[in-house]
């Protein structure tokens, strides 16, 4: 009886252990799965993808000008301005500040011409020129106040060479603006557009006949 069981001690320890390795293989194996799930369910991050860099193309300004350039004209004025004289070169006197006609302390001092050396208002000429543009068929012009101010001539010369003599209908001082008006048909325009749709930045183009040269822009 002593003899079985010392022969089946080293056969259960030959199962134990057989068991023990199978159990181990197993755990690795559960393992070695999971891991791979893990790593094939894993999000893989995108590959950044460069930035799309934004083409800006320029305004055809030849085309711009081209299409609106026969309805800008030019204007020359020629008038008479007010002048208040402070006094004598000559003599030496010395006269008192420049004082406008329309102030109402201008007839006081007037009074007193001899006493501060004031001579009468002068009136003497003056001439200039600037630009417009025709928004209407029938000769109504926009251009700035400053351009047709002490006028009593304006005189508009379009692209095709052809003058006008020109009435001043009104004029804005602060907001710089005049419209006037000459008696032609079927002219060149413009359109107005809307200052609510500009934005920093945008391009601009100025079309114009300063000092007499004419559609530069």
């Amino acid at each position: 009886m002593s003899n079985t069981q010392l022969h089946l001690r080293p056969n259960r320890l030959v199962v134990a252990f057989a068991v023990s390795m199978a159990l181990a293989v197993a755990g690795v194996g559960i393992f070695a799965t999971r891991h791979a799930e893990a790593a094939v369910t894993a999000p893989v991050a995108a590959p950044a993808r460069p930035a799309v860099q934004t083409v800006v193309t320029l305004p055809d300004f030849a085309q711009i000008t081209q299409r609106n350039g026969p309805a800008v004209v030019n204007i020359t004025v020629s008038g008479l301005k007010k002048t208040i004289d402070n006094g004598d070169a000559a003599s030496g006197q010395q006269g008192m500040p420049g004082i406008d006609p329309n102030d109402p302390f201008f007839q006081f001092f007037r009074q007193f011409q001899g006493q501060f050396g004031m001579r009468a208002p002068q009136e003497v000429p003056v001439r200039g020129e600037g630009s417009g543009f025709i928004i209407s068929p029938d000769g109504i012009i926009l251009t700035n106040a400053h351009v047709v101010r002490d006028a009593k001539r304006v005189t508009v010369k379009l692209t095709d060479r052809r003058e006008f003599e020109a009435k001043v209908l009104g004029s804005d001082p602060l907001t710089d603006v005049a419209v006037l008006k000459i008696d032609a048909k079927n002219l060149p325009t413009v359109t107005l557009g809307s200052a609510r749709n500009l934005q920093v930045g945008q391009w601009v183009l100025a079309i114009g006949s300063p000092f007499g040269f004419e559609n530069s822009a």
